[in-house]
């Protein structure tokens, strides 16, 4: 990071941080923003720089943007700041700002990461990562708990890979085949033929979700609809309507859902439907079971990848999208007990 004269310095991180304070007040929503048309990756044809250090005593400047507080988001980023900690120790300064679940804050968070020069923006979430690719296409962006990056950021491919330009980072889509595989297990078509899919119309990623666990449930016999709330304002009836005419629910990684549990259990459990999660966090407040990865190690990913930008080891331009490849079959005792449901073995309980 480049250095400022002291006054400016001061007066600068003065403002970011008022900015970053107001950001955290915001509402529970979780909703996106419109995905950029076409994203900042595309916009510039220069190769994206990588920060080298030009001393021993070289120091560097992160900027978290986190869409909400929720436990997968809140240790994926927890994850990150302690692999860059490990590697980097006190030569890495950290500013972080969380948006409370309101898209429109991010834009304001990465604003205020650029006007202090940071030398890299870890997004955290879908709207984190819009809002950093519409704000530069220079400063290198790794994103973390965003399930498809060609669907968040309106690429021609849905398929993550390479995405070249400044972005890259991890992925926290689990196999929504063995996801599938899993709910047959504990609840097989013949007794629970009708399956209810709950997401919120407004995350691009929980559309892909929803459409692809549809077609490998559809092929294993179920009878499948679509359920689809706009905000927390509309959740709790949208979650009955699902339980009036469904066995069981199935709820991908959702980041309304994710900050709304509480609704959700108090429609689900009275009705006595089961939901099978997208990830541990939601199935810890609303689910009996899930096939998750751990948001923890997510977060270490990244955080790895974070490092070997900062040293100059490597490009974000040149790195392909990771994922967490540990998966951990896990169920909600309470949730369980309380819906008389006995998982088989193999399954751990949510710590």
């Amino acid at each position: 990071m480049k250095t400022l004269p002291k006054l400016t310095a001061l007066a600068m991180a003065a403002a970011i941080s008022l900015s970053l304070t107001a950001c955290t007040v915001g509402g529970d929503t979780g909703q996106n923003s419109p995905s950029p048309s076409p994203s900042a990756a595309t916009q510039e044809s220069a190769p994206a720089p990588s920060v080298s250090p030009s001393a021993e005593d070289a120091s560097y400047v992160v900027g978290i943007c986190q869409l909400a507080p929720h436990d997968a988001l809140d240790a994926a980023t927890q994850g990150f700041k302690d692999a860059i900690t490990a590697a980097l120790g006190d030569a890495v300064e950290f500013r972080e700002g969380n948006a409370g679940g309101e898209s429109n804050n991010c834009a304001t968070i990465i604003d205020g990461f650029l006007a202090e020069n940071v030398d890299l923006i870890l997004a955290n979430a879908t709207a984190s990562l819009q809002a950093a690719a519409s704000a530069t296409n220079t400063v290198p962006v790794l994103g973390t708990a965003v399930t498809n990056y060609g669907i968040a950021l309106d690429l021609d491919s849905t398929e993550d890979g390479v995405l070249g330009g400044n972005i890259s980072g991890t992925s926290d889509l689990a196999p929504l085949d063995q996801q599938a595989d899993m709910l047959e297990e504990l609840f097989p078509a013949a007794e629970y033929p009708n399956v209810g899919l709950l997401y919120c119309s407004a995350e691009p990623n929980s559309i892909f979700q929803v459409e692809t666990i549809q077609g490998y449930l559809e092929g294993k016999g179920y009878t499948c609809t679509q359920y689809a709330f706009t905000d927390v304002n509309d959740l709790s009836s949208v979650t009955q309507t699902a339980c009036d005419s469904s066995d069981v629910i199935y709820i991908p990684t959702d980041n309304t859902a994710a900050n709304n549990t509480e609704t959700i259990a108090n429609v689900v459990i009275p009705a006595g439907v089961p939901v099978i999660a997208g990830e541990s966090g939601i199935c810890s407040g609303c689910g009996v079971a899930t096939l998750s990865i751990s948001y923890y190690e997510l977060g270490q990913i990244t955080g790895e990848m974070a490092v070997k930008i900062l040293t100059g080891e490597e490009s974000v331009s040149d790195m392909a999208i990771a994922y967490d490849t540990t998966l951990t079959k896990l169920y909600n005792e309470a949730n369980c007990q309380a819906l008389g449901i006995t998982p088989p073995e193999g399954y751990e309980p949510i710590g």
